[in-house]
């Protein structure tokens, strides 16, 4: 549907210079009011009032949820009666506004596994209760969610619009439950389409003319994740659908808390809670998931799909996900030397400072806190978060200069360890410079072919690839470089490579290039050529740079790094991967990328970077790999820990789990 002249003319504005309208809104949502309250760092965490009461998180939650705000408890006992409708097991989260207790009774709904009564203060309308549990990591656990409310809706007959409050009500309830077929029939579309996003009520998606006054605010709200208004506009009105989990989780990354919403005087527009209600379909949309009513569903799953929403059954990834990691967090001998006695990568990352108003700096960490990866418990952390994300392993950058390992502890230690998270090489064959660019002034330590063959490396990770856990494609050992046009006799070494492998019991080797340009010593002449087995991608290497004016995202006169369009990226790499890719192409992509850490005052800053842009591009990254052989279906990310690059999928104070969160969505589809 689309948007008024109005609302065109502004976005056009807005292309030429997006801070344009991002100046002071009649709201406590206002940007600059948000960025002087701290971004929204501190408002992870599940409240005292909740946690002293109620026993949540639950021990064992289901994957389906119903998340059901009460302001009118005479209407619970029909909203009950009705959620008997469910198939499937599923938890019940209930935020009370009603001032009065609310109970529900187990017997009535002998599908719910677990229940939760979360008393909440009359504010927000039914979106901040909402918020409030997305901040609190609540709806986590759960691929699907049914939100529901005790609507009334009486503003209705005072404003003469078909069908009264009750009439509404009635529509919604019985569109999206009604009967078990009803709802079976909703889950089974969600279950055989990995891009529908939401489903409401026939007649409830609504179009750009009920932008109403909210445009102001919604475009403040989209600014804290570096987007601006979309021309179109598409919104579940009501307030009342399913929804693939995540479209509701990633409401985290905003970084709301009461204080971006108005006190309650009975208002029925132009308020924070109108505005998050209409950006529940944009963020759908730029998540890449579409929004349907309950009509223009049909049955694409079967009944044996149902199950995957069941516990204990379990689910079968569409893909096979994989970040880098970075093994700079700890302490050695030569960065001693290089950066001063201590140093890690935690040292620039905390040392950071913003360039603009709202800028995500320093990236600080989430709940692993400033880890040090010589304990034990903070890799098994880590390898929890990433099974919770539906990652397949972690590709360990290993850095090996002419027999000399570096940061190789971290890969050791997990080989003798017990975890079970498996896991790959990439041998990151560049110079250690001081600038951090790889390339050849100012070499720390250097790459040293001439003095030792590369033959040898093989030999110093066979212990490596021997494990049991180690990541295969078909039963090949999966093995990366990084800049092979670096490497002398490329082809004879890989060869020589594959011997040894052979000859270690370790098997075949699946021999990838990292996709790098010329100027990186990438293979642009073919894979097979070189002797590889094809390559992997690795944004932002050989992917579209797009240039905006830094004084649009508010960067100081004298500023003389860069700014980049992180969704033109994201676009561009989504529409070559519609296209078509070869079939020995890995895709790869990209969290976020700003090294302000490493280079303060030149660094380069893709602006846009945010959780559903990046699942919009790793859903199409996936489909591009659906078709193969399921160990072929791997795509790469960049990266798990990235600190200093800004490219970070473990938890950050600023976005929580959100990232992995968006990855688990698409691996589970």
């Amino acid at each position: 549907m689309r948007a008024s002249l109005v609302t065109r003319t502004r976005y056009a504005v807005m292309v030429l210079n997006p801070s344009a309208f991002s100046g002071r809104v009649n709201s406590p949502a206002d940007f600059q009011a948000w960025t002087d309250r701290g971004r929204g760092r501190a408002v992870g965490g599940i409240p005292d009032e909740w946690s002293t009461r109620v026993k949540v998180p639950f021990e064992s939650p289901s994957r389906v949820v119903v998340l059901l705000h009460v302001y009118y408890p005479e209407l619970l006992d029909e909203i009950i009666g009705q959620l008997s409708a469910i198939p499937v097991s599923f938890d019940l989260i209930v935020t009370n506004a009603s001032e009065v207790d609310v109970t529900v009774d187990p017997g009535r709904l002998p599908r719910m596994v677990n229940v939760a009564v979360l008393d909440v203060a009359n504010h927000g309308r039914d979106i901040l209760p909402l918020i409030r549990v997305v901040n609190a990591g609540l709806l986590d656990p759960y691929q699907i969610v049914l939100k529901i409310h005790t609507k009334k809706s009486e503003w209705r007959d005072r404003h003469q619009l078909h069908g009264t409050g009750a009439e509404w009500r009635g529509k919604l309830l019985s569109s999206l439950l009604g009967s078990e077929d009803n709802v079976r029939d909703i889950l089974g579309a969600f279950a055989g389409s990995p891009s529908l996003g939401l489903v409401t009520a026939d007649g409830s998606l609504l179009g750009a003319r009920y932008w109403g006054d909210n445009e102001p605010v919604a475009g403040a709200l989209l600014r804290r994740l570096e987007l601006d208004l979309p021309t179109d506009l598409q919104f579940p009105a009501g307030s009342i659908y399913w929804t693939r989990g995540f479209v509701l989780q990633g409401l985290r990354a905003l970084g709301m808390s009461a204080a971006d919403f108005e006190p309650e005087s009975g208002q029925v527009n132009g308020t924070t809670a109108h505005a998050i209600e209409r950006l529940i379909g944009i963020l759908t949309v730029e998540a890449g998931c579409t929004l349907a009513e309950r009509s223009q569903v049909s049955l694409v799953g079967s009944g044996s799909d149902l199950e995957r929403f069941e516990l204990g059954i379990e689910a079968r990834p569409r893909v096979r996900a994989i970040p880098f990691y970075l093994p700079q967090f700890h302490p050695i001998p030569e960065n001693d030397r290089w950066w001063g006695t201590g140093f890690t990568e935690w040292s620039n990352v905390a040392s950071a400072r913003p360039v603009f108003r709202g800028h995500d700096q320093p990236k600080l960490p989430g709940e692993l806190g400033f880890y040090d990866l010589r304990m034990p418990q903070t890799v098994a952390q880590q390898a929890a978060l990433a099974e919770m994300g539906g990652l397949a392993g972690f590709m360990y950058y290993h850095y090996w200069f002419g027999g000399q390992q570096l940061l190789e502890r971290p890969i050791h230690e997990r080989v003798e360890g017990d975890l079970e998270l498996p896991f790959c090489l990439m041998w990151a064959n560049e110079n250690w410079t001081r600038r951090w660019d790889g390339r050849e002034s100012e070499v720390l330590m250097g790459q040293r072919y001439q003095d030792v063959p590369s033959e040898r490396f093989l030999d110093d990770v066979l212990p490596i690839l021997r494990d049991r856990r180690y990541l295969r494609i078909n039963g090949r050992a999966v093995l990366a470089i990084y800049r092979p046009g670096q490497i002398p006799d490329l082809s004879a070494v890989i060869e020589s490579w594959r011997r040894s492998a052979r000859d270690a019991g370790v098997g075949d080797l699946f021999v990838l290039s990292v996709d790098v340009a010329k100027e990186f010593h990438g293979v642009d002449d073919g894979a097979g050529s070189a002797g590889l087995d094809g390559r992997l991608g690795f944004p932002p290497h050989n992917a579209l740079w797009k240039w905006l004016p830094f004084q649009a995202v508010g960067a100081p006169r004298g500023f003389s790094g860069r700014v980049l369009s992180y969704r033109a990226m994201a676009n561009d790499a989504i529409g070559r991967l519609n296209q078509g890719i070869p079939g020995d192409y890995f895709p790869g992509v990209m969290v976020g990328f700003d090294n302000t850490a490493r280079r303060q005052s030149s660094p380069d800053i893709w602006y846009g970077a945010n959780p559903y842009t990046f699942r919009r591009w790793l859903a199409g990254a996936a489909d591009a790999v659906a078709d193969r052989d399921p160990d072929c279906r791997m795509v790469f990310i960049n990266a798990w820990n990235e600190w200093a690059e800004g490219a970070v999928l473990e938890p950050t104070s600023r976005f929580g789990r959100t990232y992995l969160l968006a990855v688990r969505d698409v691996v589970l589809g």
